[in-house]
């Protein structure tokens, strides 16, 4: 029997964030798979990158640099990647953002700037992208949510909010769609090496000038995280071509955790003897 191969050679991609880490990844994959990309940045710059490694792979590519909490830019977007490649089969909706704060001392033009970015954003390029995908015969939506979703989250509370919102939004959609072929998916990272985590915001994607880990942050990783490493986009970006694929063709509804374990850990982290504990280790008794 033949090895079975993610193909999506035919088929039109739309990607939201898709300048940098798990968006660019995700992109990458897609394109990698025969799909055609179009991606949606903030950054032209990163526009500009992706869209030249999808074309050396030798499909179509569309870059359009624009602010997604701009719904009326997202839905425009979504529409002119549809008119440049005749169809629109998948869509990931990847664009989102944190910076930590207690929630107290949040403004309103705080928590509805988080809203904006990560749920709305959502809204927008999913209702936008839904007629296109029905046109198509169906097709395939993959969520980027998080694990933070489904766990108390100290000072990312509207974040986590916004998450948890697009996890319900993935189930529910999943079966509104189902009778027009159209599969819902999402998947929730954890810590994931990206531009936005290893704090570089602005210009291309560099990561030689990405801080490097000490041997602290390592051994802190290690203990929390199973697998001991943090993410590498690339393995988020190689789940989201699978769920937009033929091999996934039953799965719809699901939240697939891209985490090395951390939500299957459920706050177990290696002690000194690299025994797992719930934190603080119990005393021993006698």
């Amino acid at each position: 029997m033949d090895k079975p191969m993610i193909d999506l050679t035919g088929k039109a991609a739309f990607v939201t964030g898709g300048g940098g880490g798990i968006g660019r990844a995700s992109a990458l994959a897609l394109a990698a798979a025969g799909a055609d990309v179009a991606v949606i940045d903030v950054i032209p710059e990163r526009c500009d990158e992706v869209v030249a490694r999808v074309r050396e792979m030798g499909r179509n590519a569309l870059g359009i640099a624009g602010n997604v909490m701009e719904t009326q830019v997202v839905g425009d977007a979504v529409d002119a990647a549809a008119a440049e490649f005749g169809r629109l089969d998948v869509l990931v909706n990847n664009a989102g953002g944190v910076t930590w704060r207690a929630f107290a001392d949040l403004a309103e033009k705080n928590w509805r700037r988080h809203i904006d970015l990560n749920l709305v954003s959502n809204l927008a390029a999913t209702s936008a992208a839904l007629p296109h995908m029905i046109a198509a015969g169906g097709g395939a939506v993959v969520n980027v949510t998080s694990i933070e979703a489904d766990r108390a989250a100290p000072g990312y509370a509207v974040y986590a909010a916004c998450k948890a919102g697009i996890n319900n939004l993935t189930r529910t959609l999943s079966v509104e769609f189902s009778e027009h072929g159209i599969r819902v998916n999402a998947i929730a990272p954890d810590f994931t090496a990206t531009p936005g985590t290893m704090g570089n915001f602005t210009g291309p994607v560099d990561e030689s000038a990405w801080p490097k880990m000490d041997g602290d942050r390592a051994e802190v990783l290690r203990r929390r995280i199973p697998l001991g490493r943090v993410g590498i986009d690339q393995e988020c970006g190689n789940l989201v071509a699978f769920l937009a694929s033929p091999l996934a063709s039953y799965i719809t509804g699901a939240i697939i955790p891209v985490d090395g374990g951390t939500w299957a850990s459920g706050g177990w982290i290696r002690s000194d003897s690299g025994k797992w504990v719930l934190p603080p280790e119990m005393p021993k008794q006698g």
